[in-house]
């Protein structure tokens, strides 16, 4: 069987079948296909905390970012196709480990397939972490399946959207469905132990070269939530160039220490105070998990 799917913004009206059909943006089937399933300890403390967060890594990607340090799922096509029962089992399975949450990242492409599966979910938070890129329409069908969303905006400049993520509207959709998720979840909430329960986390890669973009997304936050204890801020440093044949010179870098101490000062500034900074060094390919199927 097959659907005509339109999930993600590009609305790419592809066919797409549960063997998979390699038309359409995602170039993805129905079927979710997973690289990895384990407790991860390199979220937010709020997420990973002391037991890890029990994180299910989707192949493919409805941005493809030329700078993806996931590249070899998102660009790669590393992974399993799993049914609906097993992706569920696999929820279950890390439940069993202890995590705190269930973190379901880059999801989009399969959402009708995870939230089938969310219809019988453990009773822990389950986490959406995805890149912002997404449809209004979509994230109204996760409407009580998802407690967190864990998301990027990686782009105030949509010209920058596109020359780096083929995503021309990117600003616009993605603060859309920020709007949209913080609808659903309301203020964030984390409880004694430190561990979030509900609540949207926004994610911002601060990008070599490209400061005033991210001075444009720190200012987006702050209009959109202007109060404490509504959203999470996470700025992050973490770049990490592993895509060499990128044409994009200032790709083939880390930050400097420089940039990204203008980037702090600048959310400083903005009054934003709830949220996370990176140590620079957290710029290491130590830091990608290997997706080698484990847990799958």
């Amino acid at each position: 069987m097959s659907i005509i799917c339109n999930a993600c913004p590009r609305k790419c009206n592809s066919e797409r079948s549960a063997d998979g059909d390699k038309h359409g943006f995602c170039r993805y089937g129905t079927l979710p296909v997973v690289a990895r399933a384990s407790l991860h300890f390199w979220e937010e403390p709020c997420i990973s905390g002391d037991k890890g967060s029990g994180t299910v890594f989707f192949s493919g990607c409805n941005l493809k970012c030329v700078y993806c340090q996931n590249e070899t799922i998102s660009h790669g096509g590393t992974g399993k196709p799993v049914t609906i029962q097993r992706l569920r089992e696999i929820f279950y399975e890390l439940y069993e480990k202890g995590a705190h949450n269930i973190n379901l990242v880059t999801p989009t492409h399969f959402v009708k397939a995870v939230a089938e599966a969310l219809e019988d979910a453990p009773p822990i938070p389950i986490v959406y972490n995805c890149g912002g890129y997404e449809s209004v329409e979509t994230l109204k069908m996760l409407d009580g399946k998802i407690q967190i969303y864990l998301t990027d905006m990686k782009y105030a400049d949509n010209t920058v959207a596109d020359k780096y993520s083929s995503a021309p509207d990117y600003f616009e959709v993605c603060r859309d469905a920020v709007a949209e998720m913080y609808r659903q979840t309301g203020d964030y909430v984390i409880d004694d132990n430190g561990i979030m329960q509900r609540g949207v986390i926004i994610r911002h890669l601060v990008l070599p070269d490209n400061l005033q973009n991210t001075f444009g997304v720190i200012d987006c936050v702050k209009e959109m939530f202007p109060h404490e204890g509504q959203v999470l801020f996470s700025l992050m440093s973490q770049f990490t160039p592993v895509i060499k044949d990128t044409p994009f010179e200032e790709l083939h870098r880390t930050l400097t220490a420089e940039e990204y101490e203008k980037a702090e000062h600048y959310l400083f500034d903005s009054g934003i105070e709830d949220g996370f900074l990176q140590e620079l060094d957290s710029a290491e390919k130590q830091y990608i998990p290997d997706f080698d199927l484990s847990g799958v």
